[in-house]
């Protein structure tokens, strides 16, 4: 059984989160049984990440990584024909095409292969205008005095 969320509550009381009231929409209605290629996402560090993602009989030619718009793309598919007759095909080498939500101001620093993995760097990386900044306090300047403004106006 699948459970409707209904977040038009939200949109009424809150300004400016259409981009997360847009991922918790499509996560809402994001097929969970594509399982292929299995992949673990882990946290290294306060801001950094990595995706390492089972890709067994692929080649780094047969891999497409992009980005656009905060979405990961990872496309695969096998362009060479096997020799011979295959009598049992355990190794997966279906087209995959697998999406990853990117949060602001995360990017992908690296990626490589490593035994069969494909491993994925992120990092999310903070502009200064978003940083934590300490703001000096100066003194304020006296304020003129009646007399002061008296002796002025004569």
């Amino acid at each position: 059984m699948r459970t409707v969320l209904d977040f038009s509550p939200l949109h009424r009381s809150s300004i400016g989160f259409d981009r997360v009231l847009d991922l918790l929409e499509a996560a809402a209605r994001t097929q969970t049984n594509d399982n292929w290629p299995p992949f673990d996402s882990v946290k290294l560090s306060e801001d950094k990440y990595r995706i390492t993602m089972a890709v067994a009989g692929f080649s780094r030619e047969d891999i497409n990584l992009t980005v656009q718009a905060n979405v990961l793309t990872v496309s695969g598919e096998r362009k060479g024909e096997q020799e011979g007759e295959v009598l049992h095909r355990g190794i997966a080498n279906r087209p995959f095409n697998r999406r990853f939500e990117l949060a602001e101001h995360v990017q992908v620093t690296g990626a490589r292969m490593e035994n069969g993995l494909l491993v994925i760097d992120l990092k999310r990386e903070i502009p200064e205008a978003y940083k934590l900044r300490r703001i000096e306090i100066g003194e304020t300047l006296a304020a003129p005095s009646v007399a002061h403004i008296q002796n002025q106006a004569a």
